[in-house]
């Protein structure tokens, strides 16, 4: 299944959760924003939603300075 992630086309596994992305891709869970599709997805829903074929998805890291 081919998706867009941050611009970049990325092949994965079917029927794959966006925790499951995460970790596939080795990002940490603790210091990300997801959005899928234009649409931010809240933290407690990462488990349940499916990521599709052609899904958009952008990844924000989260960095800490001053």
């Amino acid at each position: 299944m081919r998706v867009f992630i941050n611009g970049e086309t990325k092949e994965i596994a079917d029927e794959m959760n966006l925790i499951e992305l995460l970790v596939r891709f080795s990002l940490p869970r603790e210091r990300v924003a997801v959005e899928l599709n234009k649409r931010v997805v809240r933290r407690k829903d990462w488990e349940t939603i499916r990521v599709k074929d052609s899904d958009q998805i952008e990844i924000v890291h989260f960095v800490g300075g001053g």
